[in-house]
């Protein structure tokens, strides 16, 4: 991701999640994390026809990555993006050297939590009222050996 995809991303970001999405400060605050040697977040963006289809985004430190966000057109959905942006991610963890994967998921999202687990992270515990404004859990999983999980992965579609 870079600086003039933010526009594009605010749009889907929007669309997706009206009651919490990120504002543009956020997604500039991470850009600035992302590059140069000391970088400690990877950003992607998935393209189709010239338009932004879908965005993903890790942060680490030390030995532990947490997914930040993964979010897919309405129109994409169920065509194996995520799973090819989660991929990318968890690379990037593996590039970070990071043991450990983590992520927080609305509680009502079980698309995503299937996607999930898929990769292999398993649901450790819960953040009560997590998502604001609407006081919506997360489901907090985590995954081990982030390596193991993309080693061999071919994801059609």
């Amino acid at each position: 991701m870079r600086w003039w995809d933010i526009d594009p991303v605010l749009e889907l970001e929007k669309d997706l999640f009206p009651e919490d999405a990120w504002s543009r400060g956020m997604f500039w605050s991470e850009l600035a994390h992302s590059r140069g040697p000391a970088a400690t977040r990877r950003y992607v963006v998935a393209e189709s026809e010239g338009r932004v289809v879908g965005y993903a985004g890790l942060a680490a430190s030390g030995d532990l990555a947490d997914i930040q966000t993964i979010a897919v057109a309405r129109d994409q959905q169920g065509s194996g993006l995520g799973g090819r942006l989660l991929t990318d991610l968890l690379r990037a963890a593996t590039a970070f050297e990071c043991r450990e994967v983590m992520l927080e998921c609305r509680v009502d999202n079980v698309r995503a939590q299937k996607l999930y687990e898929r990769f292999g992270f398993a649901p450790i515990g819960f953040r009560r009222g997590y998502y604001q404004p609407g006081n919506v859990d997360a489901l907090v999983m985590r995954l081990t050996d982030p390596s193991a999980s993309v080693q061999g992965t071919e994801i059609n579609g």
